[in-house]
């Protein structure tokens, strides 16, 4: 099974590439990863754009007492980078690694900057991708405020139903804030209230 390339990629949400980006996509490359392999940990400084053409990467935090909080999951097609300056010139504070063996694309980030940086249509999607991000923590914040851990399983479940199909329980669970086992006993009363 062929691996989509880095261009291919970018392309759905950029159109087509610049020569320039399209040069500078041809250098990335292309990592496997087992699961639970480390992309990036807490004291690194987070220099690349990655790509998953494959797999899924989680990124968390780990707590004093060593226990993982998911913060946020990409699914192949995903594209991720240090977003802020912050996350490029200090240590990220939070880890990537993969949930399930994968292939990334990994381009360093100054050359992807020098390359496409200042197109429009990187600029429009970085734009985009900060807006929906904001937009994102917001909600979060909200139904962890006012919503029960079911009716936030059901929005997680209108909202990525494909995190539902490929993530493992444990990280959904983590990622709504509650144990695993009290993830599978609100899956299981949606399934006989549905059915």
């Amino acid at each position: 099974m062929s691996v989509p390339s880095l261009a291919e990629l970018l392309s759905p949400h950029l159109g087509p590439l610049s020569p320039a980006a399209a040069q500078a996509c041809g250098a990335a490359r292309c990592l496997a990863l087992a699961a639970g392999q480390t992309l990036l940990g807490a004291d690194d400084v987070w220099q690349h754009l990655w790509g998953v053409a494959r797999g899924s990467l989680r990124l968390y935090h780990l707590d004093a007492a060593g226990q993982a909080s998911n913060k946020n999951f990409f699914l192949a097609g995903g594209l991720v980078w240090p977003i802020t300056p912050a996350l490029r010139s200090g240590p990220c504070g939070f880890w990537i690694e993969a949930v399930a063996p994968s292939r990334v694309w990994a381009l360093p980030w100054p050359a992807w900057q020098a390359a496409a940086g200042s197109d429009p249509p990187w600029q429009a999607f970085e734009q985009r991708t900060l807006s929906a991000l904001l937009e994102h923590k917001m909600e979060r914040e909200r139904q962890f405020l006012h919503c029960s851990a079911g009716e936030r399983y059901l929005d997680l479940l209108d909202r990525h139903g494909e995190w539902v199909r490929e993530l493992p329980l444990r990280h959904l669970a983590s990622w709504l804030g509650i144990t695993d086992v009290a993830l599978s006993r609100i899956r299981r009363r949606h399934r006989l209230n549905r059915g």
